[in-house]
């Protein structure tokens, strides 16, 4: 059975805020949209951590669910329970197999985590993932970098140029902002 996988988020911070965001596409192997208006980002913790998920849908799940249990047993210490996770994935003999990439965000960070056990918090507070990931990267940074926009409005334009490009990226876009 082919897996369902495409998506692209983008994550920008700028003067405090944070903002993520996801296309709503949903393919099914190479040749089929199978939904159009999936919601890819998600609050956690009492609405105080946003997560952005790409990858298998299920595996997305499943990591968004294990990230979660791990935020309640830190506290919310988003850090702690990103390394935990990433810790699990990596060494767990099933999650190793899951096949997703998450961007997490709270008021005071901003991390990807993957399954290879990678906590990567970006340099410049922009950060992108899936099939998507490198077009909507470039496209934030330029923005960031050469512009006055807000975070918001810099992830909705970095996502809409990606999704001009790569054909597993459309323009449902849902975006979520945490503001200090």
């Amino acid at each position: 059975m082919e897996q369902m996988k495409g998506t692209t988020i983008v994550a920008v911070r700028r003067n405090g805020v944070t903002a993520i965001a996801g296309d709503g596409q949903i393919t099914m192997g190479q040749q089929a949209i199978m939904k159009a208006h999936a919601k890819k980002v998600r609050r956690l913790y009492h609405d105080r951590v946003v997560v952005g998920f790409a990858g298998s849908v299920a595996d997305a799940f499943t990591l968004c669910d294990r990230f979660e249990a791990k935020l309640e047993m830190h506290g919310g210490a988003l850090k702690r329970a990103a390394i935990a996770l990433t810790q699990d994935w990596r060494s767990d003999k099933v999650m190793r197999q899951l096949e997703a990439m998450m961007i997490v965000a709270d008021k005071d960070d901003l991390l990807v985590l993957s399954g290879t056990g990678e906590v990567v918090e970006p340099d410049d507070d922009v950060a992108a993932i899936g099939s998507g990931g490198l077009y909507a990267l470039a496209a934030a940074k330029a923005l960031k970098e050469h512009t006055d926009m807000d975070a918001e409005a810099i992830v909705r334009e970095a996502l809409r140029i990606a999704g001009s490009i790569c054909i597993f990226t459309n323009g449902n876009i849902h975006v979520e902002v945490i503001r200090p």
